[in-house]
């Protein structure tokens, strides 16, 4: 645990096991009331790609990824605030936002980016998703 500039403790979010361990980042931090997830991959807890061509599926990891490291911080998917997804296809907005309508039950608002790049860490990889998420 450290100290952040506005003295807020910062807390390791983890996982058992912890999917990016022995890759140098955390899962996500925890400072004061707030929790910054790292990008949420379609991977199992063994690090292995999930769902490999199919969108829905790697979507529906990266989502239950990102519940994990949100609830193991106090929080939840009800309580992002901001999220940015970054897909290869753009075209897939339309199954992105059926499931954002599924997983995120919270009262509005969230804010959300939703964006194309050409390549995630793993060329099989479709979709990642890291947020920002209150704690109660």
């Amino acid at each position: 645990m450290t100290s952040s500039p506005v003295g807020a403790e910062r807390v390791r979010v983890t996982a058992d096991p912890d999917w990016y361990d022995g890759v140098g980042i955390s899962l996500g931090v925890r400072v004061g009331n707030l929790v910054f997830t790292s990008g949420q991959a379609p991977i199992d807890d063994t690090g292995a790609t999930v769902g490999t061509g199919d969108f829905e599926a790697q979507a529906r990891q990266a989502l239950a990824n990102l519940s994990t490291v949100l609830t193991n911080a106090g929080s939840s998917l009800a309580e992002v605030v901001k999220a940015t997804v970054y897909v290869t296809d753009i075209t897939q907005q339309d199954v992105f936002g059926k499931l954002r309508a599924e997983y995120f039950t919270g009262t509005p608002p969230l804010a959300e980016s939703f964006v194309e790049v050409s390549a995630l860490a793993k060329p099989e990889w479709m979709i990642e998703i890291e947020a920002i998420g209150s704690v109660r």
